[in-house]
């Protein structure tokens, strides 16, 4: 069915929950394997289907900020949503007592029993007030950030949409750029702060009425980290600190010596060529054009894939100056496909949307045939953004399809960016584990927190002149650090991990492509480290792993 059909009336809450307590009551009394299990997948349909409605309207709301009714139902889900996930809760509270667990681990797996027991030790009903008052915090600054309205030559740009001009050629119109940008959030950090710190304090109380010493392992939970610890992560910090850091800052400086400056400023982050980094020759409809062909070519199965979408009409990727910032990839369990929302803005970022968010839907798309949608329901998100971002790489065989002449130009880009978001996406890791660590932490002393960091991680960014940075105030453009916490080193992982495949596809392209599709049709059947030994991966946070990949990429770069 194609997005625009998909019939959408507000979910009846308190209906849903009455249904929901009733298979409750009967699977607390199943009297079989069979039995408890049928239940399951009923209760299973009965959430997809609320939750399939939620999306339906949240897509339709970040389409256009303004419009009042879809405003509407976001906001009654904001309030809603936490009752429900009070009902899921006690369902899994009676499955994971279930005197048929053996039948049941047979049945969906051992990783579903240990996400259930991870999300029970996470809730309680007692906090719903909280999470209903943090759900309208994150809506706040959502809002915040969409209100966002750029004079750029008498043209209003919102955020998204000035990120060209950032990019650009001129040194001078990337200054003027990132200044507007700027301002932008130094009017409103006052604000900012405030909504974050509230969000701290709320997050706070949440972890402490639960019997949790701070937010950070109750985020751990919510973030079902459900095969590895912080120890492993404050483990992978430390190797990017003392290894993957020094490798960044010797590529800024090549970078650097291309663009012929004394030093980089902060307008000259994410600039890799003199000449201005390569952009999509062609327009939004080109570039879905060649998404196709690309897709068509790549195998059989990203064909189908890619004309489901299309035919389903299951994107939304122009930029509109009503429409929400960022870009993601959804399910829409009811109908058994993904859907994807970005903002195209004229960068190479346009492109990226063909690449990574396609690789998550893809990924959902190829494990829809797994009869146990659990496998899906708990897929983490290190795994999840392996998918993504090994997609990129397997893409770049048709980079020229985007880019005409000066595809190596992206190819060498791509890397490079990929090389430096790494130090980047560890630093809003530590960053978050010193503010729950530390919740009475003032505004200000967060902000000089990232300060310390930035010098750490990224100790080859002058920021002088740019109020935002110098406040200590950039990790407030960054939506997962207020709606999604904790969820950035997973990128990171990711990343590593795709840099593996980079690594394999470049010696057996058939062999990597193999390796890559297995773990797609894998999706949450097993814990994460158990994975990707069965794909021939190595964990991030292995001993070695991370200088192995460095010497491959410097041969690479070199």
């Amino acid at each position: 069915m194609k997005f625009s059909e998909m019939p959408y009336t507000r979910v009846d809450m308190p209906a849903v929950m009455e249904q929901g307590k009733a298979i409750i009551e009967k699977a607390s009394h199943a009297e079989s394997g069979e039995e408890q299990f049928a239940l399951h997948q009923e209760f299973g349909k009965l959430m997809d289907h609320a939750r399939t409605l939620v999306t339906i309207a949240s897509i339709r709301r970040d389409g256009d900020v303004t419009n009042e009714f879809y405003e509407a139902e976001k906001n009654y889900y904001d309030e809603k949503m936490p009752e429900l996930n009070a009902v899921e809760n006690e369902y899994q509270k009676i499955l994971f007592k279930t005197p048929y667990r053996a039948y049941m681990e047979e049945k969906i797996g051992p990783v579903a029993f240990k996400s259930m027991e991870l999300a029970m030790k996470a809730f309680d009903e007692k906090l719903i007030p909280l999470m209903q008052e943090e759900n309208a915090l994150s809506t706040r600054y959502t809002k915040l950030l969409a209100s966002a309205k750029i004079d750029w030559e008498g043209e209003e740009l919102n955020l998204s949409l000035l990120n060209k001009y950032k990019r650009d050629q001129d040194r001078d119109i990337r200054k003027k750029a990132w200044d507007k940008y700027s301002a932008f959030f130094e009017e409103n950090m006052e604000e900012l702060d405030e909504i974050y710190d509230l969000m701290v304090k709320n997050r706070t109380k949440q972890a402490k009425a639960l019997g949790f010493e701070n937010y950070v392992d109750m985020g751990y939970c919510l973030m079902n980290r459900n095969s590895y610890t912080k120890e492993d992560i404050e483990k992978l910090r430390k190797q990017i600190k003392e290894v993957f850091v020094p490798f960044a800052s010797e590529m800024h400086e090549n970078r650097r010596k291309r663009l012929g400056i004394q030093s980089l400023r902060y307008y000259d982050d994410g600039v890799y060529f003199p000449q201005g980094d390569p952009a999509p020759v062609g327009t939004p409809e080109e570039i879905m054009a060649g998404g196709q062909k690309m897709y068509t070519e790549m195998s059989k199965e990203t064909d189908a894939f890619f004309r489901m979408m299309t035919e389903n009409e299951l994107f939304d990727v122009l930029g509109r100056t009503n429409k929400s910032g960022g870009g993601y990839m959804t399910e829409l369990a009811d109908y058994g496909v993904p859907f994807i929302f970005a903002n195209f803005n004229g960068t190479s970022g346009d492109v990226d949307v063909i690449t990574h968010e396609c690789g998550h839907a893809f990924q959902y798309y190829v494990s829809g045939s797994d009869p146990i949608p659990d496998h899906n329901r708990y897929l983490t998100m290190e795994t999840a953004e392996i998918h993504s971002m090994s997609m990129e790489f397997f893409a770049e065989p048709w980079t020229e399809l985007f880019f005409g002449e000066r595809g190596d130009d992206y190819r060498k880009m791509h890397l490079e960016d990929a090389v430096a978001f790494i130090p980047y996406g560890t630093m809003v890791d530590e960053f978050q584990h010193i503010v729950y660590e530390n919740p009475e932490l003032t505004p200000m002393e967060r902000r000089e927190a990232w300060n310390r960091l930035e010098k750490e991680y990224r100790p080859h960014i002058d920021g002088t002149g740019c109020g935002f940075l110098e406040a200590g105030a950039y990790w407030h453009r960054q939506r997962h650090i207020f709606e999604m916490p904790f969820y950035y080193i997973d990128y990171v992982m990711a990343q590593l991990c795709a840099f593996q495949y980079k690594i394999k596809m470049e010696k057996d392209h058939s062999s990597a492509w193999e390796s890559y599709l297995r773990l797609c049709k894998l999706s949450a059947s097993d814990f994460y480290p158990n994975m990707l030994a069965q794909v021939g991966l190595k964990v991030p946070f292995e001993e070695n792993c991370i200088a192995e990949i460095i010497g491959k990429l410097k041969e690479k770069m070199d």
